[in-house]
């Protein structure tokens, strides 16, 4: 009975304890349709200069206050992926293009390519190096992605990014 129990015990601790588990990402690839496939690690969002953001409240798709994200720096987004060359000679068909952004956990966000290039959301879309004083390297949520111009800021609040696919209406 007492093994049993003990076996019991431990098999329960070790479950809650496997469930605690970090979803963090290193590095994310962007894919899709481009003429050469890119993969940004955490070493070269270093090279980039980080922007200070203010405050950012978080919430919910109900527009409720889930948390305050604070100290924030970041990276535009747009300015890590300007060099990207998408599979298109035209750029007025760039407007069919867009950006499906997929996390570790397969949470999915869309973003069309004006959305990033040719508008305001782009001046406001931005990868996080560092949050609550907190370097990336060391963030729980890496690599993170937030629009710091959206009402309700929990839709396209992407933690542990891992893939951006680059698509074509079809």
């Amino acid at each position: 009975m007492k093994k049993s129990l003990l076996l019991f015990l431990v098999i329960t601790c070790i479950s809650i304890f496997a469930q605690e588990k970090k979803n963090a990402t290193t590095e994310f690839k962007v894919t899709g349709l481009l003429k050469k496939e890119l993969i940004i690690s955490l070493h070269d969002l270093e090279k980039y200069p980080a922007q200070n953001i203010t405050d950012l409240p978080i919430t919910n798709h109900l527009g409720e206050a889930r948390y305050t994200a604070k100290k924030l720096k970041g990276i535009l987004l747009k300015d890590l992926l300007k060099d990207l060359k998408i599979d298109e000679d035209s750029p007025k068909k760039l407007s069919e293009f867009y950006f499906v952004f997929t996390a570790i956990d397969n949470y999915k966000v869309v973003f069309s390519w004006n959305e990033i290039f040719n508008s305001a959301t782009g001046d406001h879309l931005y990868v996080i190096t560092e949050k609550d004083g907190t370097k990336i390297k060391d963030m729980d949520e890496r690599i993170l992605i937030v629009t710091t111009s959206d009402f309700k800021t929990g839709r396209r609040h992407i933690k542990a990014l891992s893939n951006i696919d680059v698509k074509r209406v079809q």
